[in-house]
């Protein structure tokens, strides 16, 4: 992709990413190595004129905390959920963000004077993931939050498809008897492992549904032990997707799910495993070894944001996430 830096702007040695979510926003400051240099987070606003001071103000905060005079920035890169027009910078029914449809990049470019990128977070995500891992070749992100989506990266670039909707997993009905989805389908891959499903599905009061059902399922309650196990065949599916439609060597999970750890990737293998005791195709995959989970709290979207950000993106809407 050709450079969106202005000539004028070409040398400073900063690009910035944010990753703005419904209540928090992660900002690093990376240098031209790749290295990060600087990391803060905050509470994220609430409507478009809030979500456009965030932008503002998080370069600012991050800049006077890590010292690092804005003059030096070269771009600023934003991850952010919901429909992403990438090559206008312009957000679309971002709902958790009471986003409707805002010019994101150049209201915020205008109050900044440097250019600003606009990326869909999982896209930007699965670019900052592979690049923490150094992955030059290929490799799948598979995002497991409320909502379930993914995002693909072949040769060090996000590969988008013919619309901007390639690797999104969630909506693939793999059982048509299965939950009602939001989508209209039934049993889509997010109605299986996608948190909010799973909360909905069961019904109990608490702040962190999935974990309870982990925790009732250990002491066998029957209702969430085919929970769990739900959210196991649904993830193992999206992997077996993710694999064998683009090729990928690697699968990393992220998401807020990751806050499970082992409970959650060990979950995920054991029904790659039991998938594929009866196929020898599927054995010779070896599906349970070519999975990851990204670290809880890594700064992979606030990284593949600010990656992004010094690039112009094609012009496509980069959809869900």
């Amino acid at each position: 992709m050709a450079s969106a830096v202005p000539p004028g702007l070409v040398g400073r040695p900063v690009r910035i990413g944010l990753d703005i979510g419904g209540t928090k926003t992660d900002a690093v400051a990376v240098r031209n190595d790749d290295e990060i240099v600087g990391r803060i987070r905050r509470p994220s606003g609430h409507g478009d004129a809030a979500v456009i001071a965030d932008v503002v103000e998080s370069v600012q905060e991050l800049c006077a905390e890590s010292d690092i005079s804005t003059a030096d920035v070269m771009s600023v890169g934003v991850g952010i959920p919901g429909l992403v027009d990438t090559a206008n910078g312009r957000v679309l029914h971002a709902v958790n963000l009471g986003v409707e449809s805002l010019d994101l990049a150049s209201l915020s470019s205008a109050r900044l004077g440097v250019p600003v990128v606009v990326e869909n977070d999982v896209k930007a995500a699965a670019l900052g993931a592979a690049a923490l891992r150094g992955e030059s070749a290929s490799m799948a992100y598979l995002n497991l939050g409320t909502g379930v989506a993914a995002g693909i990266v072949i040769d060090g670039a996000i590969w988008r498809g013919s619309r901007g909707t390639a690797g999104e997993v969630g909506h693939i009905s793999v059982d048509p008897n299965g939950r009602v989805c939001s989508c209209g389908q039934r049993g889509c891959i997010e109605t299986l492992c996608g948190g909010g499903a799973l909360a909905r599905a069961w019904g109990r009061p608490g702040a962190l549904p999935v974990r309870d059902i982990f925790d009732a399922a250990d002491h066998g309650d029957a209702e969430a032990l085919l929970l769990r196990a739900d959210l196991a065949r649904g993830a193992a599916a999206a992997v077996r997707i993710l694999v064998l439609s683009a090729d990928v060597e690697t699968v990393v999970i992220g998401g807020g799910l990751t806050a499970l750890g082992d409970r959650l990737g060990d979950s995920i293998r054991t029904a790659l495993i039991a998938d594929a005791a009866g196929s020898p195709f599927l054995r010779s995959l070896q599906l349970d070894e070519r999975i990851e989970m990204l670290p809880p709290g890594s700064p992979a979207a606030a990284l593949g944001a600010a990656l992004v950000g010094a690039h112009t993106p094609q012009k496509e809407i980069a959809a869900h996430g």
